[in-house]
């Protein structure tokens, strides 16, 4: 009963838009704007690299304490929360408050597996950094950093749940970025500019 509960919070937390209350705190419709994605990447190209930031670390702790500190509230083993973490992402995903059409996942998946997977996340970031630095694709940067991490869970054999789940985690990933992958390959995915760049 009480893991049910929690899990209930998670979705519920997983859920809240805060890129697009950010956004609109500025003014903006997100969803009317760039992709319209309600996602931190969007809000960072329409409002502002802070508020982009600002709503990344919004998403990623909506991953962070149902995976992290639910667990540990509900005497739950620490394990479960990778059931958490999964259920928040599936939240921001699918968020009920938004008629189930939310983002992508990347800066709740990222917190998830801070709570869970310090090292697996740490490579991927080094990962997303590497790809976006070469290529300037963010949409390729988090599929590359969504396998890394499955990759390393299971290279370091973290235990057959937590190493399903995060193969899970990077399968979705992948499959929300479909739209993103078929545009990379017809070579008409949008590259993140930089700002002097995108000024000449």
């Amino acid at each position: 009963m009480t893991f049910a509960i929690f899990l209930a919070l998670a979705y519920l937390l997983g859920a809240v838009p805060f890129g697009l209350l950010v956004a609109k705190s500025r003014g903006i419709d997100i969803r009317k704007k760039g992709s319209g994605n309600i996602g931190a990447t969007n809000v960072f190209r329409c409002v502002g690299k802070g508020w982009g930031l600002f709503t990344f670390a919004l998403d990623a702790l909506k991953g962070f304490i149902p995976a992290f500190v639910f667990p540990r509230i509900a005497g739950l083993d620490p394990d479960y929360g990778v059931w958490l973490g999964l259920i928040a992402i599936i939240g921001h995903s699918f968020p009920v408050y938004l008629k189930f059409k939310g983002g992508k996942g990347v800066a709740t998946s990222a917190g998830m597996l801070l709570g869970v997977a310090s090292l697996a996340v740490g490579i991927g970031f080094l990962c997303w950094l590497l790809c976006m630095v070469l290529s300037r694709y963010v949409s390729l940067s988090s599929v590359v950093a969504a396998i890394a991490v499955a990759a390393t869970t299971w290279i370091q054999d973290r235990g057959l749940v937590i190493n399903i789940a995060l193969t899970a985690l990077a399968l979705m990933v992948v499959w929300l970025h479909r739209a993103n992958i078929k545009r990379l390959l017809a070579g008409t995915e949008s590259r993140f500019e930089r700002k002097k760049e995108a000024q000449a």
